[in-house]
């Protein structure tokens, strides 16, 4: 038979023994397993003899694998092992026969190649009926290029591993134990401390130095031999261990490192074929590769290896070769779990590779563990596959580097279609805000328009609303003018709605608005009249004590008149208490009685039932648009000034006007000031025309009650008023208008002024108020006026009411003399009748006021405020006309309870009040006497009243308890003298404030007794050490400096109790 041999000759093959191929195959497998045993336990096979006829017949040759190899080449397990020398026989030793030659030779094809087609047909040429195993075909890892040495034949270390017992001790030499590739501590089988039994090696090995061949880097030819060796250096020859026979030929301490030589010193080279290169291991560092002439240093010696730990897979540029002894040998081992080993590893492979990392060596051992983990399908994280990693380190740093993905695989494509991606997405990121601001701002536009529609057409609404609401007040109230002569005689309904209609922003700043407006409960009283019926708009709501309370006040109408206290009746059907239910809807919205009413319509529907087929009208407080939709919702008219009027001469400018136009005395003082510059050109300019005025008021428009009130004694701190004085004085009052001096007086006032008023005007209400700035500014917002305040240390004011009916007829219905218990701006109540006016004089001024508030359309209740006192210069009287309120006020509704009570009249133009004595004694004997009925016996009365009496403690106290305390003091009413104490309640929850009126025969002992009232009340409810916060003790100051008679009193009162006397001065 002819065939190719190793050399690339056609020769004649002997297949005389290949009858028994798959034996002898078999056998030869077992022995080079064997071989591979032996030669790690450290035993040297003898070289193969010609004339072994037992070794070429039965037993398989010891062969040695040749460096020119085929192309498919056995694959077997990498051992490390250290190179071992052997000595060879000399240029006389006898050389091994051709035909042993030959057959090693067609052994190692076979082997290499089993299923070469060529190598079958060789050995069917001798027996065609001999069949060869078949052998699974296996991709070998390319070989290196080797040096080929002569010496004796020896097993190869390259075979399949064959362990021993692990219990059988290794047979080792001494002196081989350290070095060679009998080196178990450098191949890592053993540790370096364990105990080895060593024998005397029956072959001494010497080193055979051989001629040093470059390592080939990038490409090799397989089957490249170099037979280039020393002459002279034949005595031995170096076999690579391995892992060296796989990766390459490097130097060691020893020499240089040769291939495994075959049986045949020469063997020629096949075609040349590029064979893959194991990558050093200096490519961790970005691919650099040392010089070849600079020997690198041979792995440290260790005691054992385990073999796993060669199954390290190098990736290079994100590429595996199937055919790396690692790769190889963990398929080989892991066949089971194969595929999930590859599917990880593929993934590990693009990673690598879209990153274009160099290099990256990955652990067969991990990645064994840590792929079993992984379904084939699954995709496992960055993390795990960094884990498999042994240059994890490097190979994270490189996949985090900016833009390291776009240098792999694809990259340009990648980075471009990135680029081109994000740009589209900003772009269409930037067309999407765009439209969606858009869209935002048409969605903000259309609400706002829709907004501004809904608002438009409800403000169109309401003005409508309004304007036919005055359009029907104003017909309402022809027709009551025209019809009052009628009404006023007959039967009707009164509606007395105490609202206070200021504008939101003072509302807000009024404490217990409704406690404020509940505190004119005296309305109730024009049930005097027979012909009246009342009902009462409450803004809070009345327990069944407080209306027990005003039912029993109530019916004593007619016990009063008889003097019986048996005569008292029931006239609960005379009047009714309501209560909005909107009161609950809107607790914190600070509206005012009328736009509650508004808000609750089941109350509208009662009153409207209430109202059916009756004359009546409406009494409001002070004025607002809801009076006139609430009117306008009842069909009733209203008796009083619709609300522009009331706007605009409702203020203290517009009186200033009212009182301008109806030529009356006003205080010096100048009004409509919006400005800082204005208010202090205004204040300068009357300073200057009035020198003896030593304080001014400045008063808010709006504000009542003296809350928007501040004053500021300018004389006392003003730096030239002594050289105004001066020049005043000089030039006399006549000229003083006409003088230079007059005009640097102004100069230097207006200079003073801004710093003056900023530290020294005191505002009335300091809670509110506590600053100049904070006062000025809202004075500047609302408007106000500033006026002059009496120069006189006895100043009276007194208020007087008035009714302008809807014919036109003026009348005073209330007059008084206030009290000031809480400074001289705050009227705290009220002497009624007045008494330090002459009351023609009062009357004069009363009805040039009222015919100038006639003309300019107010109708209705209004009050006016005097000042009356003594001019230091002409020691006369002097009355200024000071406020203007048009609305119902609180001391119109104590005159109302006061004649309710004493069944008296007052005609404030003519006489003081006089109420008919009720005493049965004195007429019966009247009519024994003379037989006729006699006329009733009138006396004079004079009454103290106040609403505004506040005292912590009342809250402690039930008005029950508190009646029957006062009542055991002496503290009542005597039915027959028609004067004693009535107290007005207005609520029952907070219960901190109440009303009393004191009525009598003289004003000294009716002041006498309102003090000792007081005094009585604090006695009832207050303890040593727990006093409360009242008013009382600045009422009782101002009536003992009325009466003159403080020191007595005080006196009194320490002998009798020392402690509450204390208490009191506190």
């Amino acid at each position: 038979m002819e065939n190719i041999n190793l050399k690339g000759t056609t020769e004649a093959v002997d297949i005389s023994d290949l009858r028994t191929a798959p034996e002898r195959t078999e056998l030869g497998l077992r022995k080079c397993a064997e071989n591979y045993l032996n030669a790690v336990s450290g035993q040297v096979l003898p070289v193969c003899s010609a004339g072994n006829k037992e070794v070429n017949s039965k037993e398989p040759p010891k062969w040695a694998l040749p460096s020119g190899a085929s192309q498919k080449q056995l694959v077997l397990p990498r051992v490390p092992v250290e190179p071992v020398t052997v000595q060879t026989c000399s240029k006389a030793a006898p050389r091994v026969s051709q035909g042993c030659q030959q057959q090693v030779e067609m052994d190692i094809k076979i082997m290499l190649d089993p299923e070469n087609m060529e190598n079958k047909a060789g050995l069917k040429h001798q027996n065609d009926e001999t069949r060869l195993p078949l052998i699974t075909k296996k991709k070998s890892a390319p070989m290196c290029s080797q040096k080929t040495g002569k010496g004796h034949t020896v097993a190869t270390l390259w075979g399949f591993p064959a362990f021993p017992p692990l219990d059988s001790p290794l047979p080792l030499l001494e002196e081989d134990t350290p070095k060679g590739a009998l080196s178990l501590t450098g191949q890592r089988l053993i540790l370096p401390a364990a105990k080895v039994t060593l024998q005397t090696p029956p072959v001494v090995s010497k080193a055979a130095p051989s001629q040093e061949f470059p390592r080939q880097h990038k490409k090799s030819a397989v089957g490249e031999v170099s037979s280039r060796l020393d002459p002279e250096n034949t005595d031995t020859t170096t076999f690579p261990n391995s892992k060296e026979g796989i990766y390459g030929t490097y130097s060691s301490s020893k020499g240089n490192i040769a291939p495994l030589p075959s049986s045949s010193s020469v063997v020629s080279a096949r075609k040349s074929k590029p064979v893959w290169t194991y990558p050093a291991q200096q490519l961790e560092s970005e691919g650099q590769i040392p010089s070849q002439t600079q020997p690198p240093q041979a792995p440290p010696c260790q005691s054992s290896q385990d073999p796993r730990s060669d199954w390290d897979i190098v990736v290079c540029h994100g590429t595996v070769d199937p055919r790396a002894p690692g790769f190889l040998a963990l398929k080989q081992h892991h066949h089971l779990s194969w595929g999930s080993i590859v599917a990880f590893l593929e993934r590990a492979e693009k990673l690598l590779k879209d990153s274009s990392v160099p290099l990256a060596t990955i652990s067969g051992k991990k990645l064994a563990q840590v792929a079993s983990d992984f379904e084939l399908d699954e995709n496992p994280p960055k993390s795990a596959i960094l884990s498999v990693i042994k240059n994890q380190s490097t190979v994270a740093k490189i996949l985090n580097r900016p833009g390291q993905s776009s240098k792999g695989r694809g990259g340009a494509e990648m980075a471009a279609t990135t680029i081109q991606r994000a740009w589209r997405r900003h772009r269409a990121g930037k067309a999407a805000a765009r439209s969606r601001r858009r869209e935002r701002a048409s969605g903000v536009i259309g609400a706002s328009w829709r907004s501004w529609n809904h608002m438009a057409r409800v403000k169109n609404t309401l003005r409508e609303a309004r304007h036919r609401h005055l359009e029907n007040f104003c017909s309402r109230a022809k027709h009551l003018a025209a019809n009052w002569n009628r009404i006023r005689t007959s039967r009707r309904t009164i509606i007395h709605i105490p609202s206070l209609g200021y504008s939101q922003r003072i509302r807000e700043h009024i404490p217990d608005l409704a406690v404020q407006q509940n505190m004119q409960m005296g309305r109730l009283c024009d049930i005097l009249d027979a012909n009246v019926d009342v009902i009462y708009i409450c803004p809070l709501p009345l327990s069944e004590e407080l209306l027990q309370y005003y039912n029993k006040l109530l019916g004593l109408q007619a016990a009063v008149r008889s003097g019986n206290p048996e005569d008292m009746g029931d006239l609960q059907d005379r009047f009714r208490i309501l209560t909005p239910e909107a009161i609950n809807s809107f607790p914190q919205h600070h509206m005012c009685l009328a736009t509650q009413l508004k808000y609750s319509p089941k109350t509208m529907q009662r009153l409207r039932v209430l109202l059916r087929s009756r004359d009546a009208y409406v009494v409001g407080g002070v004025p607002h648009a809801d009076d006139l939709a609430v009117a306008d919702m009842l069909d009733v008219p209203v008796l009083g000034p619709g609300p522009e009027v009331a706007q605009l001469y409702g203020t203290k400018s517009g009186s200033k006007r009212i009182f301008a136009s109806a030529c009356v005395p006003t205080p010096p003082g100048e009004s409509d000031i919006h400005s800082r510059e204005q208010l202090i050109r205004a204040l300068s300019q009357l300073i200057v025309d009035n020198v003896e005025v030593q304080r001014w008021v400045l008063k808010m428009d709006e504000e009542r009650g003296g809350n928007g009130t501040a004053y500021c004694d300018v004389i006392s701190h003003l730096e030239c008023y002594h050289w105004l004085q001066e020049e005043w004085q000089s030039h006399g009052p006549e000229g003083w208008s006409r003088s230079q001096a007059r005009e640097l007086a102004l100069v230097k006032i207006s200079q003073e002024l801004p710093g003056l008023l900023a530290q020294h005007v005191q505002p009335v209400n300091e809670k509110r108020f506590p600053t100049w700035e904070k006062f000025l500014q809202t004075f500047l917002t609302q408007g106000g006026v500033i006026e002059a305040f009496p120069p006189s240390s006895t100043v009276t004011t007194l208020t007087v009411d008035l009714l302008i009916e809807p014919t036109g007829e003026i009348r005073i219905v209330s007059s008084g003399d206030q009290l000031h218990a809480e400074g001289p701006f705050r009227s705290s109540g009220s002497s009624i009748p007045q008494r330090s006016v002459d009351p023609a004089v009062l009357n004069s001024l009363c009805w040039r006021i009222g015919d100038t508030c006639r003309s300019k359309g107010v109708l209705g209740y209004f009050s006016v405020d005097f000042v009356a006192f003594t001019h230091p210069q002409t020691m006369e009287q002097q009355v200024w006309a000071t406020d203007l309120d048009l609305c119902y006020s609180d001391q119109l509704a104590l005159t109302q309870l006061l004649l309710y009570v004493t069944d008296g009249n007052v005609d404030c133009g003519s006489s003081p009040l006089e109420a008919p004595l009720g005493s049965q004694a004195v007429k019966s004997q009247w009519i024994q006497r003379e037989g006729t009925k006699p006329p009733a016996p009138v006396s004079p009365r004079c009454a103290v009243a106040s609403t505004q009496l506040r005292h912590s403690n009342l809250s402690e106290t039930s008005y029950n308890v508190l009646l029957q305390r006062c009542k055991a003091r002496g503290v009542g009413f005597d039915l027959q003298e028609k004067q004693g104490t009535v107290f007005i309640l207005y609520e029952d929850q907070k219960r901190h404030s109440l009303g009393m009126i004191t009525i009598g025969e003289d004003l000294q002992g009716v002041l006498l007794t309102f003090a000792r009232n007081l005094f009585i009340i604090h006695q009832e409810i207050s303890a040593p050490n727990m006093q409360g916060e009242t008013n009382f003790k600045m009422a009782i100051q101002d009536i003992e400096a009325i009466l003159g008679v403080t020191a007595e009193n005080k006196l009194k009162l320490e002998e009798e109790q020392p402690w509450e006397a204390d208490a009191l001065k506190e």
